[in-house]
């Protein structure tokens, strides 16, 4: 009567512990007793990155085009381009454009007495 008892008594906590240390060594877990967030569950996940990059095709422009034939054989005129540097140029005309970058520490000091 006494080994039925002995039995059905918990184990305690110091020796569940134990099992769970032991578990984790064995099953390559990490032991968290605390039960403290960790982001294990994100970490261990597959990235998705290279997934979704295959699942877009590459974009094809007139720039990557022209560069696979580097002999000019097939010179295909970028229209999008060609009207973005004329825009920046009229832009420039009209004094819109970028500023021009200083050459001189003694360059950058006169345009920031100029901007106050």
């Amino acid at each position: 009567m006494a080994s039925v008892i002995a039995s059905l008594v918990a184990p305690s906590k110091g020796r569940i512990q134990d099992l769970l240390r032991l578990r984790c060594s064995i099953f390559g877990t990490s032991y968290n007793p605390t039960s403290v967030r960790t982001g294990a569950k994100y970490l261990r996940a597959r990235l998705k990155g290279p997934s979704m990059l295959r699942y877009y095709p590459e974009t094809l422009s007139f720039k990557k085009i022209n560069a696979m034939f580097p002999k000019g054989d097939l010179d295909l005129p970028d229209y999008d381009e060609w009207q973005r540097l004329i825009d920046v140029g009229n832009r420039k005309a009209r004094g819109k454009g970028a500023p021009k970058k200083a050459k001189t520490p003694a360059d950058s000091r006169r345009l920031a007495k100029k901007r106050k």
